[in-house]
């Protein structure tokens, strides 16, 4: 994998120390290609797996039963892949990534096998969990892989690919859905996980082949104890986010309690981290500037990246009263800009730096967000999708420099760790923002509806806009009220996540470094595929 770092020279905006160069082949390219294909299958399993669950959920609760918890479906997978990142990334580092994503690969078809033979809403989710083991090996590992594969000039191709299969992934996974629900068994929506995950397995046994590494003096010791800490603070932190406020009060004992657990766990966490001999979230993660501030922004992205995904079609369809497809397809415009503005930025960061080109990406999406609570009431639906374009453009401006150049200050052995926990930390983010921005949608939306015109109209965004669905239900005055409420309520959330980006700028300005750190890339740092 020839070629000099395409940060490292000279003229580079990024400052460089020794390490090393990457490994050198004439046929180099064609031997990443079969790998390359395993990634983007691998990348393509998780990025496609709630939205295609999502449409299929009136089918399921129809054959299954079990409405009341089936948002479980998507928390628990969620719970799962996030608190396993840091313990994935650990592993790939001491072990090895291959045996790591190929545990990951097997563990998410045993999940999708075991969904699909699920007798009750019960099983179903815990099935789900054991895909979420294995979707975090896949998120972690397949972004660690990319970036040993490539050198640092060429890793913008290689994640721009990443980052148009999580794109068309978002876009083909409700279509695909919805077309499995209706024509032919929810069950398949699992089923067709296998042969995509068994070509992925295939390529990655057949074609990954990771150097071999220098035997060390002592046995590794696996942090079994930090990492069931890690797993255990995440899980009731996660667990209280996102029950909190719907399935009982914020201030009720259920989330008070969890709250206070989820800080008790986290102290003896690090008490347990700071005695391990290998600890699952060394303490040089926060130690290091560069690390610490690109995992304060990309926590911060997690939390505005709420607003649009989670918000945006709600607002599409109750206030702009688009169907479905018309209001996924406002969001949608998004995923299309990103990958595009992510394969261009390393001109942007080759020229300037990764910090500027983040602080720049950043500024555009701040830019974004406060134009949209100036857009009309009701508005047309080209408005808003013009701010999603411009707001994808800028935050693939924004992530891909930071998780490349973060990635470029380590070496091979901290590489799986260092990834990690920036996935980690913008996944904690998106659960911080769920419950927020949920918290702030419903309170408005209480506090807006306290004089409505008719007298039993709902109080929650989700009753909200099923009311809106049958408008014929309601008067006049009435749906326009509630129109008006869900306006409002959503404006109040982009100016939340408006928040968020501004944090993610005070972190770019004043923690992260004026030059990343990159470290030039040696023969021994990276896998070297063989055909």
């Amino acid at each position: 994998m020839g070629g000099t770092n395409g940060t490292g020279g000279k003229d580079s905006p990024e400052a460089v120390h020794g390490a090393a160069p990457p490994v050198t082949a004439p046929d180099a390219d064609r031997a990443r290609r079969p790998v390359a294909a395993a990634l983007m299958l691998g990348m393509g399993l998780a990025a496609i797996d709630g939205t295609i669950v999502a449409t299929a959920v009136p089918q399921i609760v129809g054959d299954l039963g079990g409405f009341s918890v089936f948002s479980w479906l998507f928390s628990g997978y969620l719970l799962a892949v996030t608190v396993t990142l840091p313990v994935y990334g650990k592993l790939s580092d001491t072990f090895g990534r291959k045996p790591v994503l190929i545990t990951g690969i097997i563990l998410f078809l045993a999940g999708s096998l075991l969904c699909a033979a699920a007798w009750n809403m019960a099983a179903l989710i815990a099935f789900r969990v054991v895909q979420g083991l294995g979707g975090g090996a896949l998120q972690g590992t397949v972004q660690t892989i990319a970036a040993d594969l490539y050198p640092l000039r060429e890793r913008p191709r290689i994640q721009a690919k990443l980052s148009t299969v999580w794109a068309t992934s978002a876009v083909a996974g409700p279509a695909v859905g919805g077309l499995l629900a209706a024509y032919a068994d929810w069950r398949w929506i699992f089923l067709i996980n296998l042969p995509v995950g068994a070509v992925a397995l295939w390529l990655v046994v057949r074609h990954l082949h990771e150097p071999a590494r220098p035997r060390p003096a002592a046995r590794p010791r696996i942090d079994w104890a930090g990492a069931l800490a890690v797993f255990a603070t995440g899980a009731l932190l996660l667990t209280a986010l996102v029950q909190g406020g719907v399935a009982w009060p914020w201030l009720s004992l259920p989330s008070l309690g969890l709250l206070g657990a989820a800080a008790a766990l986290a102290g003896l966490t690090v008490v347990i981290e700071r005695r391990a001999a290998e600890p699952v979230i060394p303490g040089w993660v926060w130690r290091r500037r560069t690390i610490a501030s690109v995992n304060l922004a990309l926590g911060a992205m997690g939390l505005l990246m709420v607003a649009p995904t989670v918000f945006l079609p709600t607002y599409a369809q109750s206030v702009l009263g688009l169907g479905p497809i018309a209001a996924g397809f406002v969001l949608s415009v998004m995923t299309l800009s990103w990958p595009v503005a992510a394969a261009l930025s390393d001109r942007v960061y080759n020229r300037v730096g990764f910090r500027r080109t983040a602080i720049i990406g950043m500024s555009g999406a701040l830019l974004a967000l406060l134009c949209f609570p100036l857009l009309p009431y009701p508005g047309a639906a080209w408005q808003p999708a013009l701010l999603m374009l411009l707001l994808g453009a800028t935050l693939g401006l924004f992530q891909l420099p930071l998780i490349i150049g973060v990635q470029s200050t380590v070496g091979w052995t901290e590489r799986g760790t260092t990834t990690a926990s920036v996935l980690f930390c913008r996944q904690v983010g998106q659960s911080v923002g769920a419950a927020l921005f949920g918290a702030v949608a419903n309170g408005v939306l209480a506090s807006r509806l306290a004089g409505a015109p008719v007298p039993g109209l709902p109080g929650d965004l989700d009753a909200v806009s099923r009311a809106l669905e049958d408008p014929a239900a309601l008067s006049a005055a009435a749906t326009d009220h509630l129109r008006r409420a869900v306006d409002t309520a959503t404006d109040h959330v982009f100016t939340g996540a408006a928040v968020a980006a501004g944090l993610a700028l005070l972190v770019l300005v004043f923690v992260a470094p004026r030059r990343f750190p990159v470290l030039a890339e040696h023969e021994d740092t990276a896998p070297a595929p063989r055909g």
